[in-house]
């Protein structure tokens, strides 16, 4: 009994305890909405306010140019009028266009299957037996039965609507009655690359003979075993390779004799390459910001990030000079830079302190790199960012992620030909459906 009064005590006690510390927070929370005032948003933090009271609309604002959409040229029209009148039933004739409305409308077009027919004639002069050669190069490549369209409607959306081969046979089979099989599409993704190969080889001349070029490498599977892909992407051009990580991949992109400015990130691969380099400040900043967010209380470390922060702010304002090109302009930038490499080797200045700073990692990259961060001040052309590179490579990471990469090395070399092609015809605005045409009718141009 006496065990049981105890345990009730220390209950007891427990719950005074807890209805004790409710009282002090809720003496809290109403100490702090007093501060925040009587307009603040009550509630759970990270909830929407309250719906503000709907006021009426006012009425639009009459505009001096009327900009309605355009109607299309019709190509059929229907025509809609009533026979008799609806009150006496007399028979009516003629009229005036009282208003019309455009309906746009796709129709299944069924596969057109073209049967080729080579007919033999015999001359009734020398009996000799004529029949014309087989000419059809704008109408089908070799001696498959694919014609150009289809093999260019298949590789577009196949690299540029990024569909899965289940996803084309689907529409070819529903839309056009057409049924395929997926090494049918397979063979017709290899017919693009293997007529598009030379095209390929000029793309990389292209490149090679660049002011500028951005890079970037991300990882790719095949069969299995563990490699990357490589992009390299001046302004108006697409060159894709695949193999190792190693540097060597970068030599045989870019070539012994490139001269221009290659711009990436900080991997160490680029380092060797003899030519100007741009870093990309993207990639720094974000991890100073992660390294902010880890030690959020460290003084040092925020004055160190907000310096360089406003380091590459500066550079990035005196790269958009009022008069870029000129003589003037030109020594300024050069002076600028000269300027913010001297700071920035201060910032990479690492105090002989212990411990040392938690920023010590990044000022070793910033001393490692120190004339390779402001190329872009002086340089016309060249941006303080990668993003060239990372937009160009997006696709394939995306493609990366659902498929797990390819299964061959041919396989391997027809997405690489194909990225460089229709990445390519992207970077320069044209019709990736219509280039695919024409390559495919005249392979050279």
């Amino acid at each position: 009994m006496d065990r049981q009064t105890a345990s009730r005590d220390e209950l007891l006690a427990s719950i005074a305890t807890l209805e004790a510390a409710v009282a002090a927070l809720q003496a809290r929370v109403r100490e702090l909405e007093g501060r925040a005032g009587p307009g603040s948003p009550q509630g759970m933090p990270g909830h929407k306010p309250q719906q503000r009271v709907e006021e009426p609309r006012r009425p639009r604002k009459r505009r001096a140019q009327g900009y309605g959409r355009r109607r299309s040229v019709p190509t059929e029209q229907v025509v809609h009028a009533l026979a008799q009148c609806p009150d006496c039933g007399c028979a009516l004739v003629g009229g005036t266009r009282q208003r019309r409305r455009e309906v746009l409308e796709l129709a299944p077009t069924p596969v057109a299957v073209v049967e080729q027919v080579y007919l033999a004639r015999q001359c009734p002069q020398c009996r000799r037996r004529c029949v014309p050669p087989a000419e059809l190069d704008a109408v089908v490549v070799g001696r498959q039965r694919l014609g150009v369209g289809l093999i260019s409607l298949i590789a577009t959306l196949r690299a540029v609507g990024r569909w899965p081969y289940r996803q084309i046979q689907w529409y070819l089979a529903t839309v056009h009655g057409l049924r395929l099989s997926q090494g049918a599409l397979v063979g017709a993704m290899r017919t693009v690359a293997r007529q598009g190969a030379a095209q390929a080889r000029r793309i990389r001349e292209q490149v090679r003979a660049s002011p500028v070029v951005h890079a970037d490498e991300t990882g790719w599977r095949e069969n299995g075993r563990n490699g990357y892909v490589w992009t390299f992407s001046p302004p108006t051009a697409r060159y894709f390779v695949h193999g190792s990580r190693a540097g060597s991949v970068v030599d045989a992109a870019l070539g012994a004799a490139f001269a221009g400015v290659l711009v990436s990130d900080f991997y160490a691969a680029y380092d060797h390459v003899r030519t100007a380099k741009q870093r990309c400040w993207v990639h720094l900043l974000r991890d100073v910001q992660t390294l902010c967010q880890q030690h959020p209380d460290d003084a040092a470390l925020v004055a160190w990030a907000t310096r360089l922060h406003a380091l590459f702010e500066r550079g990035r304002a005196g790269a958009a000079g009022p008069t870029p090109g000129s003589r003037p302009a030109q020594r300024q930038q050069q002076a600028l830079r000269a300027e913010l490499q001297a700071t920035l080797v201060e910032l990479a200045t690492v105090p002989t302190a212990e411990p040392p700073p938690v920023y010590q990692t990044l000022a070793r990259r910033l001393r490692r790199y120190e004339g390779e961060l402001f190329t872009f001040v002086t340089e016309p052309g060249v941006s303080a960012d990668n993003n060239a590179a990372e937009r160009s490579l997006r696709p394939r990471v995306t493609q990366r992620k659902i498929s797990g990469g390819t299964r061959s090395a041919a396989g391997s070399e027809t997405l690489m030909v194909l990225s460089t092609l229709f990445g390519t015809w992207l970077a320069q605005h044209r019709d990736p459906l219509q280039a695919c045409r024409e390559l495919l009718t005249h392979p050279r141009v």
